[in-house]
């Protein structure tokens, strides 16, 4: 499972020029699902994603607190093509990503690890054409995978 996290200011998703969902100041986070991916990936995932140090504090703009600490919004954005292979050709090949019906399954496990703290917890829709606005802060983009 691989996590593309950015701090951002706000964000926001978009689809069929409606906003589906928003946040202020916290963490996008564009998610990948491979298709072995396991709740041992979701955990390993969420629980790094929670505590990692990437917040200022009230006196420091080093990396200081967590999201749980800074208690910052979370906005949770699936991203098949984080699997993208391009070794071959031109054309991207997808055939690490997960199918939809299993990818969903354990994006919906994700979501729901991540429901169980006391923050924001934003969505995408799944499987759906987005748009993604995003304000960045810093930038601060961090790529994390499970299986490293």
């Amino acid at each position: 499972m691989r996590a593309l996290t950015q701090r951002v200011t706000k964000a926001s998703v978009t689809v069929n020029k409606n906003i589906v969902s928003s946040i202020d100041a916290g963490l996008l986070i564009f998610l990948g699902i491979k298709n072995d991916d396991s709740s041992k990936d979701v955990q390993y995932l969420v629980k790094k994603i929670i505590n990692m140090r990437i917040f200022a504090s009230e006196t420091s703009d080093n990396f200081e607190k967590s999201l749980i600490e800074a208690k910052k919004e979370i906005l949770v954005v699936s991203q098949f093509t984080l699997y993208g292979e391009l070794k071959k050709g031109r054309r991207p090949s997808f055939i690490e990503s997960a199918k939809s019906d299993y990818a969903l399954t354990i994006y919906e496990e994700f979501i729901n690890e991540l429901k169980k703290t006391d923050l924001k917890i934003q969505t995408g829709i799944f499987g759906a054409k987005m748009y993604v606005k995003i304000i960045n802060d810093g930038p601060v983009t961090l790529m994390l995978d499970s299986r490293l």
